[in-house]
């Protein structure tokens, strides 16, 4: 079985979990209450939120999954390059609007 076909084992499992009517409100209360991507205003650029993003990863977990204190605002982009490859462990580097990088 390769590493994307047992990603998908394990994750079908807590996939559910992003249809529930307790996981849409918490979303939507988050967006709400931050619609700004948190990492591009580390760069002072105003982008819109668009994903509801767990920090630390739940992997199934319930009480992280539904813990709103576990939630980020981003915007596609930045979830789709930078969360991830920080999720697989890569080096990303932010730089903030001076150009230095952001610690």
């Amino acid at each position: 079985m390769t590493r994307r076909d047992q990603r998908s084992t394990e994750a079908a499992a807590y996939r559910k979990l992003y249809k529930t009517s307790r996981w849409q409100r918490l979303r939507e209360r988050q967006l709400t209450a931050h619609p700004l991507c948190v990492y591009c205003l580390q760069q002072e650029d105003v982008t819109p939120a668009t994903v509801c993003d767990h920090v630390r990863p739940h992997r199934g977990d319930e009480t992280l999954f539904f813990d709103p204190d576990n939630l980020q605002s981003l915007c596609a982009p930045c979830h789709d390059r930078v969360k991830q490859r920080e999720e697989l462990g890569q080096d990303v580097i932010r730089f903030g609007p001076d150009g230095w990088p952001i610690a």
